[in-house]
């Protein structure tokens, strides 16, 4: 990165603010679920310890629109990151103000602090100067490694003064961004592709955009009825976007034009309707019945799509196979997380689902490396700069 990295600044002393990404999971009981995310930025947390730096750290959890919602306290978080830290984290009940000030005034050198949610004013979202400024003016320094945000002009990704403020790239965000490099701009080759989802309109740049420097592209999930309908095959009453047909067949001649190999699914897993106790089976895809959804890839698709990655030396994923939430149209997702895991490939991982299939299924450890973030892990595959990467300090 041309960015100023953490290592570059001098944190001995300083107070510290730490934009992180604890957007965590919660289960029914208000337990964290997951706590990757919060794991994610320890290398940052710990080398601001040993730089005897005072720590304050500021995130947003999921949508509470500008409003103070108590389910959304980042309360629980700051209790899981003491556990993790193994040391007392000081949790602060805004992220500006009187009270926010004086208690960061009053830390000392090796203290971690977490302010409460961003996203409880609305000046966050609205990238608003005034609270802008009250958030950076708790800080000497800053560091960004909210990464899954990234892609967002929030005011605490970008509103702050790099004349004032040195804002450096933390070690998460180097990471996402070296790996990144690795699999798009100087990979390995043969370069495979994998995408899934719902939407060919979600994924039409990424699309565009890999074609110029992947070999082979794989289509399973929702997006591939899209493809396999615009080809002029009848796909029941599966999942299609109706406006996107032309685009898909433009997608498929510069595929060609490009030289990239192109690989839909074969078969299918389809059911009278989109429930878990409905009627299924394995259908080829040009004998999916008229009423009936597919939900899933199915065998056939699954070892040609394995078979297609055996030479791989580069790998990208993003997006499930099928409707792997419920277990009868899991089986063409948890088949790709096996191969991959299995391949002796530079294997990179992004998006919500993605990595939850690979969590779900225990082997996380084993892939190269899965993105924290997934609408930031899309705009870097669609060729698209971060604001929250941008706005920092050169190096």
């Amino acid at each position: 990165m041309d960015k100023l990295f953490i290592k570059d600044i001098d944190a001995r002393g300083k107070k510290v603010l730490v934009r992180v990404d604890f957007n965590v999971p919660f289960d029914d009981q208000g337990n964290i679920s997951d706590d990757a995310r919060i794991r994610a930025a320890m290398s940052t947390i710990n080398y601001l310890l040993d730089e005897n730096a005072s720590i304050i750290l500021a995130s947003h959890l999921g949508r509470p629109k500008g409003k103070v919602v108590p389910e959304m306290s980042l309360g629980p978080v700051a209790k899981r990151l003491s556990r993790l830290l193994d040391k007392d984290v000081i949790f602060i009940a805004d992220c500006i103000g009187e009270n926010a000030k004086k208690i960061i005034s009053e830390m000392k050198a090796g203290e971690v602090a977490l302010l409460e949610n961003l996203r409880f004013h609305a000046g966050e979202e609205s990238n608003d100067p005034e609270f802008a400024r009250e958030f950076f003016d708790l800080g000497d320094l800053f560091v960004q490694e909210a990464f899954g945000n990234c892609h967002r002009s929030h005011a605490s990704m970008v509103g702050f003064k790099s004349d004032i403020h040195k804002a450096a790239a933390g070690f998460l965000i180097k990471k996402e961004m070296d790996y990144f490099e690795k699999a798009i701009k100087k990979p390995m080759r043969p370069v495979v592709a994998i995408l899934g989802g719902a939407k060919v309109s979600d994924k039409v740049l990424v699309i565009e955009n890999l074609a110029k420097s992947v070999d082979k592209l794989l289509i399973g999930g929702a997006m591939a009825f899209t493809f396999l309908k615009a080809l002029g095959y009848d796909v029941g009453a599966s999942l299609v976007e109706d406006s996107m047909l032309d685009t898909a067949l433009k997608i498929v001649g510069k595929l060609k034009e490009d030289n990239v190999k192109l690989y839909l699914p074969v078969d299918f897993v389809a059911a009278e309707r989109f429930d878990p106790e409905a009627e299924s089976k394995i259908v080829p895809f040009q004998e999916i019945p008229a009423k009936w959804m597919a939900l899933d890839i199915g065998p056939a698709s699954t070892k040609l799509f394995r078979e297609t990655l055996e030479d791989a030396k580069t790998i990208l994923w993003n997006g499930p196979m099928g409707a792997f939430e419920m277990d009868a149209f899991s089986r063409g997702t948890y088949a790709m997380v096996d191969a991959l895991v299995n391949s002796h490939s530079l294997t990179i991982v992004g998006g919500g689902d993605t990595d939850l299939a690979f969590h779900n299924a225990g082997e996380s450890y084993k892939v190269s490396f899965i993105s924290t973030g997934g609408g930031a892990f899309l705009k870097l595959l669609e060729g698209e700069g971060l604001p929250g990467i941008e706005a920092l300090t050169d190096a």
